[in-house]
């Protein structure tokens, strides 16, 4: 049987920060039901934002919300009146000061959640299924990412049998855990039941120093040490070795006589 991780929790503390950045003891059952709330409400109010992960960071008595968004200016909005209904809808959701932070997704064709994101909203509006894959897999690489792999799973088309379908290409080394690797999961509600559509998306490996720093392309192989020295080098060390042989020994005699024994020095 096939034993599939999470790319994501696969990855956390090594190359992937957490989403939610708080401890708590006893109260941790009650916090997580918050962020979970929190989370829906600001999908369902930025549903038209491209909104690809929050981030919920707890202080003593302080709450720091980050969206990540493709569109910024929308979840902004004019003179920054969402930005200021959102804080204050998180605000009935905890008795704690809310902080709220946007920030701008630069390439959103490599965020794995706005892609899938994409391929949803086009199933939804009845566009061929192959057509909506082929066509975002190119975008994606031609963005500039390693390898995507996208699959669509349901009543495909309308039909009977649900089934499930997907497109790849490129290389997505989920066991690797250097890679950086975007997954996201999405569902498309249709007229004849809901399609899932999963999403991944491999941007390079990050060889960062830390969780989430920045983006790097892959070391250079290694140069593997040569086995055994060359002939010149050989040649050479045996030609100063007996060299410093001859040196050391005394000169023969040429007559046939004894050589002399040379005294040691008095000291």
């Amino acid at each position: 049987m096939g034993h599939k991780v999470h790319p994501y929790g696969f990855r956390l503390g090594i190359n992937k920060p957490w989403l939610a950045k708080w401890y708590a003891d006893r109260d941790y059952a009650t916090l997580l039901q918050e962020d979970m709330r929190i989370r829906q409400l600001v999908s369902r109010q930025l549903a038209n934002a491209s909104v690809s992960q929050v981030e919920i960071e707890r202080g003593i008595n302080h709450v720091t919300v980050t969206v990540h968004s493709a569109k910024p200016g929308i979840v902004i909005g004019k003179g920054g009146q969402n930005v200021e209904l959102l804080r204050t809808s998180i605000g009935k959701l905890t008795d704690k000061k809310v902080k709220l932070e946007i920030k701008e997704i630069l390439q959103p064709e490599l965020d794995a959640v706005l892609v899938a994101q994409n391929v949803a909203g086009q199933l939804e509006r009845r566009i061929a299924f192959r057509k909506a894959v082929k066509q975002t897999v190119q975008r994606t690489i031609k963005a500039g990412a390693k390898g995507v792999k996208i699959q669509v799973s349901g009543r495909l088309g309308g039909a009977e049998m649900s089934r499930t379908e997907w497109d790849k290409e490129g290389r997505i080394p989920l066991g690797t855990l250097r890679a950086d690797i975007s997954y996201g999961v999405v569902h498309a509600r249709t007229t004849y039941g809901r399609i899932g559509v999963k999403v991944w998306v491999y941007r390079g490996d990050q060889l960062g120093e830390r969780p989430g720093s920045a983006r790097t392309e892959p070391r250079e192989p290694r140069q593997r040490p040569t086995r055994g020295r060359s002939r010149s080098t050989t040649a050479s060390t045996s030609a100063a070795t007996a060299t410093v042989g001859a040196a050391a020994e005394p000169a023969a005699p040429t007559n046939g006589e004894p050589a002399a024994a040379t005294a040691p020095e008095e000291a």
